[in-house]
């Protein structure tokens, strides 16, 4: 399991683990990562819910939020919503970082759209009964298992 802190090397993406637009996100993310080094957890993980009692403002996000590793000054970044997805638009670099004129749009629009699809996102491709299992050649990128 891994460690549950604030100093982590990586962004971490916390994720919805039974939704399968998530899932698909997360392995589209796989996918494209040419670092490598973005590291994931279901909210529903210990790793999730304790970054959730670090940023309690975050507590009624249930779909995506985005750590970054915490600054000089020890902060970790929280971003949900549509911020999270545009900032892992940035990391993944290439072409992806066409979605950044996203920015241009206010955050309250943005993320009125990001939970219109948040809340129809079961309907869309469905939930699975349990969080994915990692493919083998990933598993080391996911921090805890439900």
């Amino acid at each position: 399991m891994a460690e549950i802190t604030t100093t982590n090397k990586y962004p971490v993406l916390l994720y919805d683990g039974v939704c399968a637009v998530c899932n698909k996100s997360v392995q589209t993310i796989l996918k494209n990562d040419r670092r490598g080094t973005m590291r994931f957890a279901a909210l529903q993980s210990d790793f999730g819910k304790a970054a959730i009692e670090r940023h309690p403002d975050l507590k009624d996000v249930d779909s995506v939020i985005l750590l970054e590793p915490a600054d000089v000054d020890g902060g970790e970044g929280a971003y949900a919503r549509s911020t999270a997805a545009l900032k892992v638009a940035s990391y993944l670099g290439g072409v992806w970082k066409l979605f950044l004129i996203g920015y241009v749009i206010p955050r309250p629009i943005r993320d009125a759209l990001y939970d219109f699809v948040a809340r129809n996102r079961y309907k869309i491709l469905g939930k699975h009964e349990s969080c994915m299992l990692p493919p083998p050649d990933s598993r080391a990128r996911f921090l805890d298992a439900v």
